[in-house]
């Protein structure tokens, strides 16, 4: 279950924002961006508060703008995390969006995609969303997985995973402590069967890559450089 860091700072909604499309895909409402007749498609899982997150899909239109095909689903079937109602009950929500039900449906977008002619896929989760990947990269429907603050993952996890994977920490983080997410690189650098990489950011919190104030320079300077980091990695290894 995700910590209380999961629901600091909710981010600034825009349901209609960015420069893509609303479609379904795999049976769920679906964030379309970037080149259509592209072979190589990328996966952005988010955190708790969805898909309809401005930040969220202001990145999925930079990496679009690198040639991918980006697509963000709507995981939680319009039941994102909304903490302006008074009857928000955390326990409740997340039985019933798991991330096991998560994969699940990530595995039917995948397999939606592959149809449409991807040949490609890379995939990065955020906090809840970076438990999803995991399991993701345990299994090959993808080619390469980022994986940023996640919640809390376990090594009998982190030793399944089998595809290049680079994580990205927050120097700030109970949920995901910097000791702990080098720990899981010390685990991935063992598997000379594929690359890994992790990074820890210095004064930043939980949540920062997606749920950072747009009117902050420094706290978008950090997003910036995680945003360039993921984008690299999937320029490298979704190919």
């Amino acid at each position: 279950m995700s910590s209380a860091e999961c629901f600091k700072n909710p981010p600034v909604l825009g349901p209609t924002s960015g420069a893509g499309t609303l479609l379904e895909l795999g049976g769920l409402k679906t964030y379309f961006t970037g080149p259509s007749e592209s072979k190589h498609a990328i996966l952005l899982v988010s955190d708790v508060f969805g898909y309809e997150n401005l930040n969220l899909r202001k990145l999925a239109d930079k990496v679009a703008a690198a040639g991918f095909f980006v697509v963000i689903p709507d995981f939680f079937y319009g039941d994102p995390v909304n903490l302006d109602n008074p009857q928000f009950d955390r326990e409740s929500w997340h039985k019933a969006h798991s991330r096991e039900k998560g994969y699940e449906d990530a595995k039917l977008v995948i397999a939606a995609l592959k149809s449409q002619g991807i040949s490609a896929i890379g995939a990065a989760g955020f906090c809840w969303g970076g438990n999803v990947v995991v399991k993701l990269a345990k299994t090959n429907d993808i080619q390469a997985a980022v994986i940023l603050h996640p919640g809390r993952l376990t090594d009998e996890e982190i030793v399944e995973v089998k595809v290049p994977t680079a994580i990205l920490g927050a120097e700030i983080d109970k949920t995901s402590p910097p000791e702990q997410m080098k720990h899981f690189g010390e685990i991935l650098s063992t598997k000379s069967e594929f690359n890994s990489f992790v990074k820890i950011f210095p004064g930043v919190a939980h949540g920062w890559t997606t749920r950072y104030n747009a009117e902050d320079e420094s706290a978008v300077k950090s997003a910036e450089e995680a945003h360039l980091d993921m984008l690299n990695w999937f320029t490298k290894y979704v190919n």
